[in-house]
């Protein structure tokens, strides 16, 4: 079945094409059209309305929304989830763990790969563990109470029960060396966070294939004038990918302005970060078994006000990139799809291109979602 998505405003890395169409078919995009081309004939139309056309957002920070956390203990929590990201334009999501007990981390997963099976929403692109192998002094708005070394064993009994694409750890805590290469191996991206870590370890970390900061410049080692520390790893190591929370809360807009200035835009990795009260009004919330408190937008611990994740979501986060950043959008889009698809290994994701799989958000001019779709379906 053959769909005709025209009268849009194409955007995607490098390109930016009013008046352009694009002809969908057996969920795959079969070819893109400038304005003024000849349009082919199709089962099915859709006018765009001149409306902005991108490639469906990959988030690969997400704790929850919409009422539920990934390690809930309830089966629908996963599908309510993605039903919620998916009206944020978000096409493949990797939901996010928290610190806790492996038994407990085991069921959330046995939760994701049910629905990774048979998705209603959004997909699936693997599991985050952030945590549990993170610093004590930087555990933030993890619970202090279930963390542990680092641990591939534990790891790959996981991935053995649904796929992790990341894991998010302190570089600098023992055994986390070799437990990067370990990771490495197995094709699961490393990512350094919740550290006190030096310059000097990351660039140990790095040898062994450390290439990602998780939420950039949040609980890792600031940058100081004689120890550069996480943060300005971030900034020398062109190679390096770093996730951003572009909620003007977890990262000021001048050190938004700065990223986009000096951090090679093909290494920024738009997050949402999201918890549980993602799409809900302010009020009392809680993130891995720890109370918070959710007020103008920002979720913070009840017990001493840290940010507890955000209540972001991924259209939004691009706005303020775009607004912060003077980018040019087909520059900018690299940065809520196309650089995730590349840093994860996700094939055919993250751009509007003749046989890419046609995972695509429509957007107005305010970047609220008016239609995505997935597969080569509207699902709104």
């Amino acid at each position: 079945m053959s769909l005709l998505l025209k009268n849009l405003r194409l955007i995607s890395p490098g390109l930016d094409l009013p008046g352009a169409a694009v002809l969908l078919e057996a969920g795959h995009i079969k070819k893109v059209f400038a304005a003024g081309q000849q349009l082919p004939s199709a089962a099915h139309e859709f006018d765009g309305e001149g409306q902005m056309l991108m490639p469906g957002f990959i988030d690969i920070h997400c704790h929850g929304g919409m009422g539920y956390e990934a390690t809930s203990e309830q089966p629908q929590a996963i599908r309510s989830i993605c039903e919620g990201k998916i009206r944020d334009g978000v096409t493949s999501l990797c939901p996010t763990t928290l610190t806790l007990p492996e038994e407990k981390l085991a069921e959330s997963l046995r939760h994701i790969e049910a629905y990774r099976r048979a998705p209603s929403a959004c997909k699936i692109a693997g599991t985050h563990l952030e945590g549990p192998y993170i610093n004590p002094e930087c555990a933030g708005a993890q619970n202090p109470a279930y963390l542990r070394q680092a641990d591939i064993d534990e790891v790959l009994r996981l991935h053995a029960i649904s796929p992790v694409s990341m894991v998010t750890y302190a570089v600098e805590m023992p055994g986390s060396l070799e437990f990067t290469a370990s990771l490495r191996q197995a094709g699961i991206m490393p990512s350094c966070g919740h550290s006190n870590a030096t310059y000097a370890q990351f660039k140990e970390g790095m040898q062994k294939g450390l290439k990602c900061l998780t939420h950039f410049c949040n609980q890792m080692t600031k940058l100081h004038h004689r120890e550069i520390g996480l943060v300005g790893a971030g900034f020398c190591e062109d190679e390096v990918a770093i996730e951003i929370i572009c909620d003007k809360i977890h990262l000021c807009p001048d050190m938004v302005k700065m990223i986009f200035k000096f951090k090679p835009i093909d290494k920024i990795l738009l997050i949402s970060d999201a918890m549980e009260a993602t799409g809900l009004p302010d009020g009392d919330y809680q993130l891995g078994g720890l109370a918070v408190v959710v007020s103008d937008g920002a979720a913070r611990l009840a017990s001493n006000g840290a940010l507890a994740g955000s209540t972001l979501k991924m259209n939004i986060a691009l706005k303020n990139a775009y607004e912060l950043s003077g980018k040019a959008l087909s520059e900018l889009v690299q940065t809520s799809s196309w650089n995730q698809a590349r840093e994860l290994g996700l094939e055919k994701l993250g751009k509007i291109e003749a046989g890419y799989i046609a995972d695509l958000v429509l957007l107005d001019d305010d970047f609220q979602v008016k239609q995505v779709f997935l597969d080569g379906v509207a699902k709104l």
